[in-house]
């Protein structure tokens, strides 16, 4: 019962959190033609990610209650790759071929990065 509960406030927060990053940036950059909001949350996602994992691959202690918080928890209700799935459908439907494989070339290999330079960052801490 208790990873249920770590997952649903973690959730709570990752959620809250995306909301805030992706009100910020659409405010930010005043309805931009590509979904920058989307993309940096799920750069910030995986490198959040990649960092936690990190830490377990460099022999940190992070016990399981943490892991659940934090992976399923955080990053479950932070990364937005519905909403990414969903966006990159919305430009191939509207015959916008280029954005459709800009936003998956990017989300992808941004993504890996992120997730190689936490774990990166976390070995090296």
């Amino acid at each position: 019962m208790q990873h249920y509960l770590l997952t649903a406030i973690g959730g709570a927060i990752g959620a809250t959190l995306r909301y805030g990053l992706g009100r910020w940036v659409q405010d930010a950059l005043d309805r931009p033609w590509f979904p920058v909001g989307t993309l940096l949350i799920n750069i910030v996602g995986c490198l959040a990610f990649g960092l936690v994992m990190g830490l377990v691959d460099a022999g940190r202690d992070v016990t399981p209650e943490q892991r659940t918080f934090m992976l399923v928890g955080i990053c479950g209700g932070f990364t937005t790759f519905s909403t990414f799935g969903y966006e990159t459908l919305a430009f191939l439907r509207d015959g916008q071929i280029v954005p459709a494989l800009a936003n998956v070339a990017l989300q992808v290999t941004l993504g890996l990065v992120a997730v190689w330079l936490g774990m990166t960052l976390a070995r090296a801490a």
